[in-house]
């Protein structure tokens, strides 16, 4: 079970832990739900620090997953760019039926 699954369900437990104590005491249902949620937030701080830890942790290792899968796919998108520049030179084949996107990049046929 991921980090953050089992944070969420730490922090939805205790709300209703909370909520259950104070269910026997008279008081408005808002006020009550109120109560149960600022109490659950601090007893949370407390109680789920290593799941919140390991759930940062978590974010952190796909964050920099993501980054470096972007920064390959810039440098592979960049070395396919300068390859395609290469095969459009005059005098060259190119790709002409591959409809470019860039304006002005028809060569006239002779």
């Amino acid at each position: 079970m991921s980090a953050a699954v089992k944070y969420t369900l730490g922090r939805i437990g205790l709300f209703v832990a909370v909520l259950a104590a104070l269910w026997l005491v008279e008081l408005n249902l808002f006020v009550k739900l109120m109560v149960a949620l600022i109490f659950s937030a601090a007893l949370s701080f407390f109680l789920l620090r290593p799941w919140r830890e390991e759930m940062a942790e978590e974010m952190a290792a796909a964050t920099e997953r993501r980054r470096a899968e972007k920064e390959r796919l810039r440098s592979a998108l960049a070395g396919e760019d300068e390859a395609g520049a290469d095969s459009t030179e005059p005098g060259g084949e190119g790709d002409a039926g591959t409809g470019s996107a860039e304006p002005g990049g028809d060569a006239p046929k002779s």
